[in-house]
Order: structure tokens, then sequence, then C-alpha cells
């Protein structure tokens, strides 16, 4: 199906981005990876504008094109009791320039039938404490997506991914973490790589703009104390 096709592929060293490429290459893909950890692609800091200057440079320089862009760099998580004000910045720097910039870095060099994905969260509609940073940039990149879409409507798709509690060492959960997922378990990477590829497909043609969350249904189940089995303990 990606025969060929140029995909590239930000934090794609590993966990969920390292899937995504893996079942990229399995199509047939040419996957161009970016990430700070080791990795055979580009290392570098996607918070760097020259970084992200020079990876797009490099990519056009072997491929001349680019076919899919999917935007799945991690930000960092921090709070409101100790984010600093240069780690919040880099955390919007990460979650929403980077893809920002890069597509816009691309966009003379997108192919016909292109397709952007931008991994969120789940957390882009709902928060634990402490986590203002990382939820600010998955809420960000969430709106950024329809913006994008609209901009460039009949050249690009773009769309977004909301994950949820996807465990990347593919562990199965028994008893109550996998019991109060309405699904009945835990995600794993390939739930969102499968996802990813059919966004980037001719199958999903007429899907622009849109967020699908793939959160095992947890998003949907109401909670109440002492309804359903569920009780809040105050420490």
């Amino acid at each position: 199906m990606f025969q060929g096709k140029v995909v590239v592929i930000t934090g794609g060293a590993q966990g969920i981005g390292r899937c995504i490429a893996s079942e990229f290459e399995k199509q047939g893909a040419t996957v161009c990876i970016i990430d700070r950890q080791p990795n055979a692609g580009y290392v570098g800091d996607i918070s760097s504008e020259q970084v992200l200057r020079d990876f797009s440079e490099k990519v056009i320089s072997m491929y001349g094109r680019v076919d899919c862009l999917i935007n799945n760099a991690i930000p960092l998580s921090k709070g409101l009791d100790s984010c600093t004000y240069d780690e919040f910045n880099y955390a919007l720097r990460v979650g929403i320039t980077a893809p920002f910039f890069l597509t816009q870095l691309f966009m003379p060099y997108f192919a016909e039938g292109a397709s952007i994905v931008n991994i969120s969260s789940s957390r882009d509609r709902m928060s634990q404490p402490d986590t203002e940073s990382y939820t600010a940039a998955k809420g960000g990149i969430a709106a950024l997506t329809h913006a994008m879409a609209v901009t460039l409507a009949g050249r690009v798709r773009v769309n977004s991914i909301s994950p949820g509690w996807i465990d990347t060492s593919f562990t199965e959960y028994t008893g109550a973490d996998a019991l109060q997922h309405p699904a009945g378990r835990v995600g794993n990477p390939l739930d969102i790589a499968n996802m990813a590829l059919f966004l980037c497909s001719d199958k999903a043609g007429f899907i622009t703009g849109e967020n699908i969350c793939i959160d095992g249904g947890m998003t949907r189940q109401m909670i109440y104390h002492d309804d359903y089995g569920w009780e809040l303990k105050v420490e």
C-alpha cells in the first residue's frame, strides 16, 4: 500500500513512533526518522529551528518529496508545581511549534495525496494533576490539526490521533487496569500505528481535520463516587 512512499516521523526511535515506523516499513515505505535518541535516521532535538531546517533539507535532498508526515515527538510533562518558564516553552516548541514548522518547510514538497497525522493525547480533553506543559502541547496540536487541514485543503489531508493509556512494552494487563476500560484492555502501540496507516491511506480520502481518540472508551465513561464500583478515596 505504501510501496515507494516517503514517510517522515518525529520521535520515531522508540515507543509509539518506532511502532508506526516499523508498520510503514513493512508496507514498503521509506521512513525518515528524527529523534533525540540514537537511531538510524537523524539524531536531533526538534525544539531547534536549525535542526528542523537541516533535517528537512536532508529529506528533500535525498527523496525530493514527502508523502506522509507523522508528528509524534513527546513534549515534556511538568505542572504548576515545578515547571519553569523555559521548560513550558520547550514543551510547546516540541509539541506544537515543530509540527507547524516542519509542515511549513515541507509544503512545497508534499506529494499528491499526501497526509499529515499529528499524535495528540486523550489529555487534550482530560487531565491529571501537574501535567500542564504536556496537556497544553497536546491540546494545541489537536487544534492546530483542523487549522492546517483547512489551510491545506485540496493539497494535504491533516488529522490527529489522541491515544489514551498505551503500554509501549506491549504488557498485557489483567484485573482493574484492564477492566476499567470499556474495551476490556489497555492499549498497545499497534492500536495507534494501525490508525496512522489508515489515515495516510486512500481509504481515508474523505477524512481531514479530524481528531480520533483511541483510548478503549475511557473518555466516554462517566465516573461518580459510589457508582458502578467506583469510589473516591481522599487521603
